[in-house]
């Protein structure tokens, strides 16, 4: 037997333990700002730094709206008193005031990813999924190249203006039931592109999203929990820290 046989049955399996277990590994997630009780001087630092207009400031709260931010770590490098910082990566949420998600995929499901005019941030950070690491089969997801046979389209980019019909005809295409999710910041509000004169702000533009994933690019486990949560078999961003970041965007 080859000696690198030998080695790669004992060395075991490397998969991320998710979503069985958090995954405590380093570097999984890039992690996100985060808002609290924070005085005017410094909410005002934060909110003067960041590009994207992040942060507001609402009473003696500051709040973040991390559909927006871009990850440039402004807010962490650039001013005297960073924001605080958090390394989650279950960032994916409902849209569309949906209060649960009815599981509606029983077997395997099979995801159409578009790309809407992403820089490639985000298109890097799908592929991951069908790593050895992430190995998104083992969960039931495999990537399918046609519409006809697609459970979830997973749109990123901000949509460009040749992309908007193209998006309509694939989601036509999709049987029924289907979903959508729109994954990082551009897909989410078009992000540094939103201005554009050429692009729209943001999937729900062109299509009913029915989840976001944030992020900047928004790591694998953070698209595996958006995906996961499309499909009924895991819970949406619930918890208070993340609804207050959230509520602008609802």
């Amino acid at each position: 037997m080859s000696p690198w046989v030998i080695r790669g049955i004992a060395a075991g399996i490397k998969t991320t333990v998710f979503p069985k277990r958090a995954e405590g590994a380093a570097g999984v997630s890039a992690g996100i700002p985060a808002g609290g009780d924070l005085d005017a001087a410094r909410a005002k630092a934060l909110i003067d730094c960041c590009p994207a207009q992040v942060f507001k400031f609402e009473g003696l709260k500051v709040t973040a709206d991390i559909r927006r931010c871009i990850h440039c770590y402004r807010c962490v490098r650039a001013v005297e008193q960073p924001s605080d910082w958090e390394q989650s990566y279950e960032w994916a949420t409902i849209r569309q005031d949906k209060e649960e998600f009815v599981r509606a995929f029983e077997k395997s499901v099979h995801v159409l990813v578009v790309d809407a005019g992403d820089c490639g941030a985000c298109l890097s950070e799908v592929r991951q999924l069908n790593s050895p690491y992430y190995n998104i089969h083992r969960l039931g997801f495999f990537i399918t190249p046609t519409p006809r046979h697609a459970d979830i389209l997973l749109a990123i980019g901000p949509v460009t203006d040749h992309m908007c019909f193209t998006l309509e005809k694939i989601y036509d295409a999709m049987p029924t039931p289907k979903r959508v999710i729109a994954a990082g910041t551009c897909a989410l509000s078009g992000g540094a592109f939103a201005g554009s004169p050429v692009t729209a702000k943001g999937v729900a533009e062109v299509l009913p999203v029915d989840v976001e994933v944030p992020g900047d690019p928004p790591p694998p486990l953070a698209i595996m929990h958006g995906l996961l949560l499309a499909s009924g078999r895991k819970s949406p961003a619930n918890s208070l820290s993340m609804s207050r970041r959230t509520k602008a965007a609802r």
